[in-house]
């Protein structure tokens, strides 16, 4: 290299240094320690003492693990199809042409800027067994024993998916974004063949905005395998750990019972679990996402 060559490297390191340190102590050492930590007896309190796979056994006899993998993957089934037919359709809604439109694209975004916490613990009060203004409106409407949603095992979980599906505003707007992207030509063609709305939905719409559909599908799998706040804010985990996800007993077991190389094998399986999935999805839509440059 010569001198003015090795001034531009040094210069460009200098400048990148900040992003270089920052991945490296924020996730690439952490990566690394996690992997190391999982096959270790790890108190946090203690230096870690390594003990092989034995995390990995015990984790497939832990029934709270299966529990807690079981509940992620039902919250996973429902979530994800119930969240793309509801983004879907109100971006749908949301970009035909009606006065006041604005407005009603804010209402819909509006929830997504809510802070998580802040959210929770609203819902908390709605879906409340005695004086919930969900149960208020189910009495009011002929239901004389609605149920007490956070303290049922059968209705903990669906009522975490509805308040989970009232702060989708930030795929409602990607989605928006795609189909102002359609070309109308396209659709005109369409409607000069004989095809319907359904017809012009299935072969234009949904073809031409699939990329963000893939996109989306993937994003909400990361997101339902890592539901935590919800659960940890709404219900501690109960009743009777039926909305004890994954990554709440993950937390518990890092944080609470400071068994920080168990909990990293956790870690590990659902990196596993979610890579798995997300390799799935981009095998079978391989096929069915069209690229306007494909």
């Amino acid at each position: 290299m010569t001198r003015e060559e090795k001034r531009n490297l040094f210069k460009g390191l200098l400048f990148t240094s900040p992003w270089l340190i920052g991945i490296s102590v924020f996730i690439i050492y952490p990566f690394i320690a996690s992997c190391y930590y999982s096959f270790c007896y790890y108190s946090v309190l203690q230096p870690p003492r390594f003990i092989g796979l034995l995390n990995y056994k015990d984790l497939f006899t832990d029934p709270i693990f299966w529990k807690s993998l079981w509940n992620t993957f039902y919250y996973a089934a429902f979530m994800i199809p119930l969240g793309f037919v509801m983004c879907l359709g109100l971006a749908m809604l949301l970009n035909t042409k009606v006065r006041g439109m604005a407005f009603y694209r804010l209402i819909f975004f509006i929830p997504s800027l809510v802070p998580m916490v802040a959210g929770s613990i609203l819902w908390m009060w709605i879906f409340n067994g005695e004086y919930g203004l969900l149960n208020n409106f189910l009495t009011k409407i002929g239901i004389p024993n609605p149920p007490n949603w956070l303290m049922d095992v059968n209705f903990a979980k669906p009522a975490i998916i509805i308040m989970s599906l009232w702060a989708l505003g930030q795929t409602i707007v990607i989605y928006l974004a795609s189909l102002q992207d359609v070309p109308v030509s396209f659709l005109e063609v369409a409607e000069l063949d004989g095809a319907n709305w359904f017809g012009k939905l299935r072969h234009v719409t949904i073809p031409m905005i699939s990329p963000v559909i893939y996109f989306n599908v993937v994003m909400g799998i990361i997101a339902s395998f890592q539901v935590f706040a919800q659960a940890y804010i709404m219900t501690g985990g109960g009743p009777q750990r039926s909305t004890t996800f994954y990554t709440l007993y993950l937390y518990q077991t890092a944080f609470e019972d400071f068994r920080m190389g168990y909990a990293s094998a956790m870690a590990w399986i659902l990196f596993i679990i979610i890579l798995i999935l997300t390799l799935l999805v981009t095998h079978f839509s391989r096929e069915r996402v069209y690229y306007h440059g494909g």
